[in-house]
């Protein structure tokens, strides 16, 4: 929860006593993730899972096809090895996901970069895409709170239907609900930003640094989406190969020390590849029998990361032949992640603030 405002709302000057008062103007920064279950329970994955995938941009075939599979047999058997995979990684002390325990993190980290920067001016919170806390209840106590304007920040590094759209989808959904509309902005995918790539960078560095024995490559796996996503015009495949370049030019390596793959696939239609899951395991059958893997499309460690693969591809790895693995995880709340995600928010609010 953000801070409160630091005046009280007041008449405006020269306006009539029974004016509604009004709180004093100001900006507000709103975080966006994906989004996590309530708990690990079959009706609260299903009430998740149903609303993710219940999404047109996630899913895009006919309703009239979809959903009667969806809530007919996927629904009734997936909560539960759903559940059992967050169950796996579940944060038991804050009783929550991983990733919600980190976007807080990083929200609090952002703050204060923002309070330091930009004072009172400023409220920054986050909301998730889907469950809690929604976009629309954040959208609407910021506008209680008196935000004039609001910078809306999808915290994916690239551009995807499937993720930033949909998150800009929803916030513009909050937005239509509101009476007084804030002026809005929404900020652009940050996946070549110097930053980010530099934050990578260092985090790929400590990694290696601690390591015994150098890896013999570095898989750059990306979260994947159906290859008709790509030939329909969406930009999320070309970015992931860029990032990965601009990480390789940065690092000094040559191509052969890292590649870039694609996982997470789901449903019979063709996906981007290399599949990951498949490409460790060729790696290792090639005599690759130390990797590493990172994942520069998320900027939080999730189910994906942790569970996907720090066990699954992992598995695959290892029953290929592969003897040495090793997860780098995501920038989560790194200094140097806050520092290049604050850096990319002030870049935005310039002609609002300072």
């Amino acid at each position: 929860m953000f801070d409160a405002t630091p005046q009280q709302a007041q008449v405006p000057i020269h306006a009539e006593a029974d004016h509604p008062k009004i709180k004093p103007a100001r900006v507000g920064i709103l975080l966006a993730n994906l989004g996590t279950p309530d708990a690990t329970d079959y009706w609260s994955m299903r009430r998740y899972l149903n609303e993710f995938l219940s999404d047109k941009r996630v899913i895009d075939y006919s309703p009239w096809i979809w959903q009667p599979l969806l809530q007919l047999i996927i629904l009734s058997k997936r909560p539960f090895s759903s559940g059992a995979a967050y169950k796996s990684i579940w944060n038991e002390e804050a009783n929550e996901s991983p990733l919600m325990t980190i976007t807080k993190q990083q929200t609090e980290g952002l703050r204060q970069r923002m309070h330091e920067q930009y004072g009172d001016q400023v409220l920054v919170d986050f909301c998730m895409r889907y469950g809690n806390p929604s976009t629309k209840s954040k959208v609407r106590e910021m506008v209680e709170a008196g935000c004039r304007k609001i910078l809306f920040f999808p915290l994916y590094p690239h551009y995807a239907g499937a993720t930033s759209a949909t998150a800009n989808d929803q916030f513009f959904r909050a937005l239509m609900e509101e009476k007084w509309q804030p002026v809005s902005r929404v900020v652009q995918p940050y996946f070549d930003r110097p930053s980010y790539i530099e934050a990578l960078a260092q985090s790929i560095e400590t990694a290696y640094g601690a390591l015994e024995n150098r890896p013999d490559i570095l898989v750059c796996s990306y979260h994947g989406v159906p290859k008709r996503y790509l030939l329909e015009g969406d930009p999320y495949h070309c970015q992931c190969q860029k990032t990965t370049r601009l990480l390789r030019e940065r690092l000094g390596w040559d191509e052969t020390e890292i590649t870039t793959t694609f996982q997470s696939r789901f449903g019979p239609e063709e996906w981007l590849k290399p599949y990951t899951v498949e490409e460790v395991a060729r790696l290792a059958e090639d005599g690759k029998k130390r990797i590493a893997v990172c994942a520069p499309a998320f900027s939080a460690d999730c189910i994906e990361t942790l569970e996907e693969i720090n066990e699954e591809i992992r598995e695959s790895f290892e029953e290929a032949g592969g003897e040495e693995f090793t997860y780098i995880p995501c920038l989560n709340d790194d200094a140097a992640h806050l520092d290049a995600l604050a850096e990319t928010i002030s870049d935005n609010l310039r002609g609002w603030l300072g």
